[in-house]
């Protein structure tokens, strides 16, 4: 023991350092899980081994699946975001584009099938044939909208548009679980240091008595393992509010922020993926878009064929037959065309009523705490040995650096 007292004396600098040593490997490994986790977006490296890509981005397929599952089943629906638009309301937004339209089409299909003809027409003409089809035309898209809203499946796949949004675009992914978990990931790095001096304590005493050099490496692993392990399950758990010892009182950090979370969660998601710009989109370029299309241009024949009336077979036989069908369809393909841009002027409007910033966040604030710790946990569950590891291997390297300090300062 009096040697051992002794050695502390003349080495107290050496030892001192063990604790802050253990802290800084308790921090660093932190950081650069949190880092693995999310960095770098594309693999780096050469495939398949020899390299590395972001936990996140490489799993970003599985967990925006995964992600978009949970709003799906828990939080929101197809039907939900798309029966909140009144079609009265919406061919009131778009009536000055649509009526616009309706002139423009009208002259390119007289231009097309008619060279000179519609130039030719007097002017009343012309105005009485553009306003029987724009009287019909407000008609029409409220019709094609209740369509729809009886049969959104149909047209609109939601899950298939967040997916596609977050493969895309790798970054949004990591945003929306750096942004809701932002204070669990600075928990985990700020744990490393408080966990990792108090073993650094234990480590000191190891080598006081043992001085072995496969101390310093062992403990060094051993501080970026259990670290990482400890601040993982510290987040998640307890979901309940647990007293410890009788002194203190703890619970997932992620469980306990519950409210402020589903917020921040609530508010990006409103705000980067189901916005009216993405659905309008997904609608309209989507896997189901062919059904819409469909949708669209058997409105526009009717409206055709109804426009013509009892002169129908006159006309067909004027024209003929399969003219009279290359007319409809050219038309129907004009309209299909200019939806994109027509349907823009009712994001302001659709914003307003889908309404999905505050239904997101008042149904995850009614969660379960198992249902909303699927929000964010499949980003650690399947691949958080990896980061724990990580931590180890980064922690047994310190460890021999620590090894070489302390046999060239040590007396």
């Amino acid at each position: 023991m009096n040697a051992m007292l002794q050695d502390f004396q003349t080495n107290w600098m050496v030892y001192a350092s063990m604790p802050l040593i253990a802290a800084l490997i308790g921090y660093v490994t932190k950081l650069v899980a949190i880092r693995m986790m999310f960095q770098p977006l594309e693999f780096v490296g050469k495939k398949p081994y020899l390299g590395w890509q972001g936990i996140v981005p490489r799993r970003a397929a599985r967990m925006a699946s995964i992600a978009v599952d949970t709003m799906t089943d828990r939080l929101i629906s197809a039907s939900e975001v798309m029966g909140r638009l009144d079609p009265e309301r919406v061919v009131k937004e778009i009536e000055q584009p649509l009526l616009a339209g309706v002139e423009e089409i009208a002259a390119e299909i007289a231009q097309e099938f008619q060279p000179g003809l519609w130039e030719n027409l007097p002017e009343q003409v012309r105005s009485r044939i553009v306003r029987h089809i724009q009287a019909e035309a407000p008609g029409v898209v409220a019709s094609l909208l209740e369509t729809v809203k009886n049969d959104v499946d149909a047209v609109f796949d939601l899950k298939d548009m967040v997916v596609t949004n977050l493969v895309r675009d790798k970054a949004l992914l990591n945003r929306i679980f750096q942004h809701a978990g932002r204070k669990e990931f600075q928990f985990i790095a700020r744990s490393g240091i408080v966990f990792g001096f108090v073993i650094g304590f234990v480590q000191m005493f190891a080598w006081a008595a043992l001085k072995n050099p496969w101390v310093m490496p062992i403990f060094g692993g051993l501080t970026g393992w259990f670290t990482d392990w400890l601040a993982l399950k510290m987040i998640f758990n307890p979901k309940k509010p647990t007293r410890y010892l009788g002194i203190f009182e703890w619970q997932g950090l992620f469980l306990k922020r519950r409210k402020e979370v589903a917020a921040d969660y609530g508010d990006l998601i409103a705000r980067e993926i189901i916005t009216p710009k993405n659905v309008m989109e997904a609608v309209l370029r989507g896997p189901l878009s062919d059904r819409l299309f469909a949708l669209v241009a058997a409105q526009v024949r009717t409206v055709i064929d109804k426009q013509s009336g009892p002169a129908r077979p006159l006309v067909m036989l004027a024209v003929g037959s399969g003219r009279y069908q290359a007319i409809k369809n050219s038309i129907a393909e004009k309209v299909i065309a200019r939806l994109p841009e027509t349907m823009t002027h009712i994001e302001s409007y659709a914003e307003d009523a889908m309404d999905i910033r505050n239904t997101l966040v008042t149904k995850m604030q009614e969660m379960s705490e198992d249902e909303f710790e699927e929000l964010i946990r499949p980003a650690f569950e399947q691949d958080e040995w990896i980061l724990i590891t990580v931590g180890a291997v980064l922690g047994f390297c310190v460890g021999e650096l620590q090894v070489i300090l302390v046999e060239n300062l040590a007396h």
